[in-house]
């Protein structure tokens, strides 16, 4: 039987195609790979001589032609499906680049690493031999702790940042507070569903409005997005800290928190705390009758909120 959302990859990969940009694999070092869907205009048709019918595409320009900005997803999803409502949006005026982080589409390491330092440090490693100089992170979720990290360890990289419904640091008092106001055990049963069941409970938290969609759906979702199950509940488990371990950065980026205001999952006084340890650098804006996947459930709100301060940077 066609897995239904298997088989919308191709559209979407249509749609971004249209939109201007291109998955690339690249070798971070020996044994890592990431997918990063990078703009067009960076790449150049070739064809094989053997076969001329098989286009192949290879990097020709490698600096962007506009400001960068670094769209990084959650841990639900990979990149173009996490973003597939901004990267549009966004392109005319940005140069726009998609990550698949490690574990996620077609992004592997054999490094026994799964830390966020490890996620930020590939990353960044991949995007300069990209061709990268300087860039504007936006982070969703669990790709909003990577983009902090980036923003700490790389000041000179990172000119800036909007973050959603994500924290600093998965400490464990945040993860054992939020697990226990969610009635979930453990991080996995959460973010890694086994049934349509748990599936279910995972959309039900994450969205603010009742979404409804068939058992099979959600059966092809569990199937098409939730592979390398036991790497990425080395993730998890690589991700909660303790509380005595953190110190709060002075980041010397501007930082933008865009919210939500119906987020289960990190909710809105997290956020408004957050802002104040931040400090004077750190704004925040929330979105009304949205949730956890505020840049799904509001898209054009959330579009215009980007374009906005970005427009204040550049």
């Amino acid at each position: 039987m066609v897995n239904l959302v298997a088989a919308q990859k191709p559209l979407l990969l249509g749609l971004m195609k249209m939109a201007g940009i291109r998955p690339h694999t690249i070798e971070i070092e020996p044994g890592t790979v990431m997918n990063i869907w990078i703009p067009c205009e960076t790449l150049k048709k070739t064809m094989k001589k053997s076969q001329k019918s098989t286009t192949e595409y290879q990097v020709t320009k490698p600096k962007p032609t506009k400001p960068v900005v670094v769209l990084i997803h959650g841990f639900a999803a990979e990149g173009i499906v996490t973003w597939q409502f901004q990267v549009g949006s966004l392109a005319k005026k940005y140069s726009v680049y998609v990550p698949d982080l490690l574990f996620f589409g077609g992004s592997t390491t054999n490094s026994p690493d799964r830390s966020p330092t490890f996620q930020a440090e590939c990353l960044v490693k991949g995007l300069r031999k990209l061709g990268v100089e300087r860039c504007t992170v936006v982070g969703f979720s669990y790709g909003g702790m990577v983009a902090f990290k980036m923003a700490e360890m790389y000041p000179e990289f990172v000119e800036a940042e909007v973050i959603s419904g994500s924290v600093l640091a998965m400490t464990d008092s945040i993860s054992n507070e939020t697990l226990e106001s969610l009635g979930f055990s453990s991080s996995a049963q959460l973010l890694l569903p086994n049934t349509v069941k748990e599936c279910k409970a995972l959309l039900k938290v994450a969205a603010h409005k009742k979404l409804w969609f068939p058992n099979r759906l959600h059966k092809d979702f569990l199937e098409a997005m939730f592979n390398n199950r036991k790497e990425r509940a080395e993730l998890l488990e690589g991700l909660v800290v303790s509380n005595k371990d953190i110190v709060i950065p002075k980041f010397p980026q501007r930082i933008h928190l865009l919210w939500g205001e119906e987020d289960q999952i990190f909710k809105l006084e997290l956020a408004q705390n957050m802002k104040e340890q931040l400090g004077d650098k750190a704004t925040f804006e929330g979105i009304e009758k949205a949730g956890h996947l505020v840049h799904i459930e509001r898209p054009c709100v959330y579009n215009r909120c980007l374009k906005k301060f970005f427009a204040s940077l550049y």
